[in-house]
């Protein structure tokens, strides 16, 4: 399963919000187009939009091959790509990644040398996802084959495969998994609508609950592990992830269930020493007080819409990366991790 396509000059993207009764994919040549993709979350899911905002780019590249002000403009461009979410580090990982071929092409070729580069993103995502799965099976296997999770990782969160998603497949492949939580994840119903979604498609079973279903799901022994993603981790091991994965931290450190986040090294920001530095998006309140483009609280009911939150290290049992599984203390096990991934 993919929600990305890629071509010269263009990328196409699964419109997210209209799964998953809908399946609609729609063509961006711009990178403004693209932005306005990943602010409407069309593309979600931190590896997700960093690959698209490559193809975006390189789209925009093609689009302008021959202006005398190509790269200004492209600069111009990735700027506006990088501010569209600004929560998630693989966003401006990407764009970073990009902007490097410009130092390096003349700009008769710039439209094919980001072109390429785009195209190796969106590779190493599958392979990365593909290795982060088999590190976590071998980690959460060893709690019991009940497993929850939060939002959407999966497939459509990335180019592949997915994250923490990637994980419960794996688990699946070998024939360990017995069951699925899956978060409904308010107020985008990304684990509803969407985790869901990939889970059925694949056979793997599992129950929607409720957000609110959670703690009581502990106490009562449904769970053997939590996984879920990551957007941006900084270099302590604290981590922001879609609202309502620090309140599943603090349930399962309670009821003594082992918490593992999966991400690439990419989701990795050794530069932010802590949480309170990482940017937390804020939401329009109409995404609250409206689903699906129908009011559900009274008219003129005001709402705050925090689209993440901050889940501290000492929370989390481990960092499942596709370098390896991270333990605390984090500052020391999170640098080792980047320097095999730069290896």
């Amino acid at each position: 399963m993919r929600a990305i396509r890629f071509a010269p000059g263009e990328v196409e993207l699964l419109d997210q919000t209209k799964l998953p009764h809908e399946t609609v994919w729609e063509k961006f040549t711009s990178a403004d187009e693209v932005a306005a993709a990943i602010r409407d979350m069309k593309v979600r899911g931190a590896p997700a939009i960093g690959a698209a905002a490559a193809f975006g780019l390189a789209a925009e590249a093609r689009r302008l091959q021959g202006d005398s002000q190509l790269r200004e403009k492209l600069l111009e461009a990735a700027k506006r790509l990088r501010s569209a979410r600004p929560t998630a580090v693989n966003l401006a990982q990407a764009l970073d990644e990009m902007l490097s071929v410009l130092t390096q092409t003349g700009d008769d070729a710039l439209a094919d040398a980001l072109y390429a580069k785009a195209v190796a993103i969106a590779d190493a995502d599958v392979a990365t996802n593909r290795r982060i799965g088999a590190f976590g099976a071998d980690v959460i296997g060893q709690h019991g084959g009940h497993i929850l999770t939060h939002c959407n990782t999966g497939s459509l969160a990335t180019v592949e495969y997915g994250t923490a998603l990637g994980v419960i497949r794996a688990l699946h492949e070998r024939g360990t998994l017995r069951h699925v939580y899956v978060d409904e994840t308010r107020p985008y119903l990304q684990g509803a609508r969407l985790t869901a979604y990939e889970l059925a498609e694949e056979g793997i079973p599992f129950d929607i609950i409720t957000d609110s279903t959670a703690g009581y799901a502990m106490a009562q022994g449904w769970v053997d592990a939590v996984v879920v993603g990551a957007d941006r981790i900084a270099r302590n091991g604290d981590t922001a992830n879609k609202i309502g994965t620090y309140t599943l931290a603090v349930l399962a450190q309670y009821h003594g269930i082992p918490f593992y986040v999966a991400a690439p090294t990419t989701t990795l920001d050794l530069a932010t020493a802590t949480g309170r530095d990482i940017p937390i998006e804020e939401r329009h309140a109409n995404e609250v007080t409206h689903m699906f483009g129908r009011p559900i609280a009274p008219i003129g009911a005001s709402a705050r819409h925090l689209a993440f939150d901050v889940t501290p290290g000492a929370l989390i049992t481990g960092i499942i990366t596709e370098c390896g599984v991270a333990k605390p203390p984090y500052i020391e096990s999170l640098a080792e991790m980047a320097g095999r991934h730069g290896a």
